[in-house]
């Protein structure tokens, strides 16, 4: 009922839902809460992902383009090798990590305490050698980055929940494209006017930078990141703030935190969600692999360096109007629809990639049209949040499997799939992109029976 009415919107009631962050028939405290919640989470969420995480893992990839590869002497997959020693730690120490961020005592502490180490190795990244050097760096930056992800992930679903999990969710999810758009900006700056400068190529500065952003993002966190209802309280809740939050997520039905213990992966086991939901999230990872890759190919069209760097933010530009348009929309409508949309635009740009010899102009509508699955993540896990909110120990369990399976692929399918160099490499891919376009069919195939199976539930 909820949903046939949302769909007879009008236009101009549909954009008001869009910004409607703060219902009017929301109490007064409770619209209070809810900012005080988004200048908190939100705020130190976004900085994390725009400034350290998701620029991090831009950076390796625009500083091989920017004369790593050259100054090194990297002539054969040593890019596709970064990713694997830094996906190994990240697959290694996933679940353990956002099982530590499901306790109370730990959640507020975690992300702050282990971006401050990120911001050490960052540096050091800056001042590597050779190749070995870098990808002990990559291994252990892997570590640390692992629990950002879907720990962030399982904080929103354990204060917000309903229309407005999904906003927040897609709201900070603009901001790993935008992390990856200042990556491309800044590595194109700083190659411009960088270079040379203290003795260092502009690849290099690129990664102080980083560093430089990431103590005061870190420190923010120590003061304003709040953990979960039952972490220790803030300076700025009060303690009628705390209560209403419990009694919003007891309305809602998401239950706290209980014992962590191997009964957890008994009764996670004899669920559909894990393996469901596992599964969605290796098709997305691998379906997704070569379409953050743009800069190979205008690297092998002969683009200067700077367009190298500039070019690719399209597609980030789109991915962050995807990221919160989207999911914003997958709050009003059924969210299946928004994820149907979006399978087929990327599925149509892998058909594209996959012929190859089609116009240039062509090649680029498909490379910018990947921009579009920015939704298909945050709509994934705000549909987890969702459905397994009834066991915040399973919902933890679920969120930290589907990174640690999913990234798992990346360790050894780009090796077979998207090498960088040889007969089949980048950025041809002529096995790659055939079987990036099957799994992504296979990943919206996932998403509805997900979906179905949980009506099924729901009506029985």
């Amino acid at each position: 009922m909820a949903e046939a009415k949302r769909e007879r919107l009008t236009f101009p009631k549909l954009v008001k839902e869009i910004f409607n962050w703060y219902p009017s028939d929301y109490p007064a405290a409770e619209r209070k809460l809810l900012f005080k919640l988004d200048l908190s989470i939100l705020v130190f969420a976004c900085l994390c992902s725009v400034e350290v995480i998701r620029a991090d893992q831009t950076n390796i990839s625009n500083a091989y383009t920017s004369g790593l590869k050259e100054d090194l002497g990297l002539y054969g997959n040593e890019l596709n090798y970064f990713n694997v020693a830094y996906f190994t730690a990240y697959v290694i120490f996933q679940v353990p990590f956002i099982l530590l961020i499901s306790r109370p005592k730990l959640s507020r502490w975690l992300l702050p305490a282990l971006e401050i180490a990120w911001g050490i190795l960052t540096f050091a990244q800056s001042r590597v050698t050779n190749v070995h050097q870098l990808y002990a760096l990559r291994f252990l930056v892997g570590m640390l980055e692992a629990p950002v992800f879907a720990g962030t992930h399982f904080i929103l679903g354990s204060w917000y929940s309903g229309p407005e999990l999904f906003k927040r969710a897609g709201a900070w999810f603009i901001c790993n494209p935008l992390g990856s758009m200042i990556s491309g900006y800044l590595q194109a700056a700083a190659y411009t006017n960088l270079s040379g400068v203290a003795g260092m190529p502009g690849w290099r500065w690129l990664f102080i930078i980083d560093g430089v952003f990431t103590i005061p993002v870190a420190l923010a966190g120590f003061v304003l990141f709040p953990g979960i209802p039952d972490s220790h309280k803030v300076f700025y809740f009060t303690d009628e703030d705390i209560a209403l939050a419990k009694a919003r997520m007891k309305k809602a039905e998401v239950k706290k935190p209980g014992k962590l213990s191997l009964d957890v992966f008994k009764r996670s086991f004899r669920r559909w969600h894990i393996w469901v939901f596992v599964f969605c999230y290796c098709c997305m990872i691998i379906s997704s692999y070569p379409s953050g890759y743009m800069n190979l190919w205008l690297k092998a069209e002969g683009y200067s360096v700077v367009k190298i760097n500039q070019l690719p933010t399209v597609i980030n530009a789109i991915n962050i109007v995807a990221s919160w348009l989207g999911t914003t929309l997958a709050a009003i409508y059924p969210a299946w629809t928004i994820y149907t949309v979006q399978s087929g635009a990327v599925v149509f740009s892998t058909i594209c990639m996959t012929i190859w010899r089609i116009p240039k102009a062509l090649k680029f509508v498909a490379w910018y049209l990947f921009g579009l699955a920015g939704c298909s993540s945050p709509i994934l896990y705000s549909t987890v949040n969702t459905i397994v909110k009834d066991d915040a120990e399973e919902r933890a369990l679920i969120l930290g499997s589907m990174m640690t399976f999913g990234y798992s692929f990346n360790i050894w399918v780009p090796l077979l799939l998207f090498p960088t160099a040889g007969p089949n490499g980048a950025p041809r891919w002529s096995h790659g992109w055939p079987v990036a376009m099957v799994f992504y069919i296979l990943l919206w195939t996932g998403f509805m029976t997900a979906i179905l199976l949980h009506r099924r539930e729901y009506v029985a």
